[in-house]
C-alpha cells in the first residue's frame, strides 16, 4: 500500500465512518480494486461492486468492464458510489459525472482534484503523467476547474454533506500538493 492511498481511504474514513455500513457500493473506477477491497475489510460496505473500462494485471478483485459511457446498472442502484481519483480521466469528465450521479442511491463520495490557475493546471499535468503512465492509464488533463462539478451534482439533487479541502492525501515534502486534492461527500435530496 502506498502511503497516499492509505491517507486517502484514511479520509474515506473520517466522511463514512458516521454513517451505518451500506448494503452495496459501486466502486467507480475501481482500477486495481484495492479500495474495494479496503472499504469492504474496514465494514464500510458489505458488498462491493468495482466497475471499470479494463482489467489491471494483478488486481485485488476483478472489475465489471463498461464502455466508458454508459454504466450497466438500473437508476439508483446502489446506496452509495464513490470514485477515488478517476473523473480527470474521462474522455468527458461531466458526462461520467452525470452516469456516476444516476446510479447513486443516496450517498455520492468523490475523491478528486481541482485547480485554479495555469500553474496548477500544469502541475496537475505532471502529477498525473508520473503517476498513471506506467499503469497505462490515460492522462486526459480535465480536471475540475476551481468547483465547476459542484452545479451538475446540485442540479441532479445532491447537497454536500462533507467536503474537505485542502485534503492532506501527502505528508511531508509533497504536502504542498494537498490543495489540488478534494474529498467530498454528498447526499441525494431530491
Amino acid at each position: 500500500m502506498s502511503s497516499y492511498r492509505g491517507n486517502v481511504l484514511e479520509l474515506m474514513g473520517k466522511v463514512l465512518s458516521d454513517l451505518p455500513p451500506f448494503e452495496r457500493a459501486l466502486d467507480f473506477g475501481a482500477g486495481d480494486g484495492w479500495f474495494a477491497r479496503e472499504v469492504a475489510r474496514r465494514g464500510w460496505v458489505r458488498e462491493v461492486v468495482p466497475v471499470d473500462v479494463q482489467r489491471r494485471e494483478g488486481g485485488f478483485v476483478e472489475p465489471t468492464l463498461y464502455d466508458g459511457r454508459t454504466l450497466p446498472f438500473a437508476d439508483r442502484a446502489f446506496p452509495l458510489v464513490y470514485s477515488i481519483d478517476v473523473l480527470h480521466h474521462a474522455p468527458d469528465p461531466e458526462a461520467a459525472l452525470a452516469e456516476v450521479l444516476r446510479c447513486t442511491g443516496e450517498y455520492l463520495l468523490l475523491k478528486d482534484h481541482t485547480y485554479r490557475s495555469k500553474a496548477g493546471y500544469l502541475t496537475l499535468c505532471v502529477l498525473d503523467e508520473l503517476g498513471n503512465r506506467r499503469f497505462g492509464i490515460p492522462s486526459r488533463y480535465r480536471y475540475q476547474h476551481e468547483w465547476s462539478w459542484m452545479p451538475l451534482m446540485a442540479r441532479a439533487g445532491f447537497a454536500l454533506q462533507s467536503f474537505i479541502h485542502p485534503a492532506e492525501c501527502e505528508r511531508g515534502a509533497l504536502r504542498f500538493f494537498n490543495r489540488f486534492q478534494f474529498l467530498g461527500l454528498w447526499k441525494r435530496v431530491g
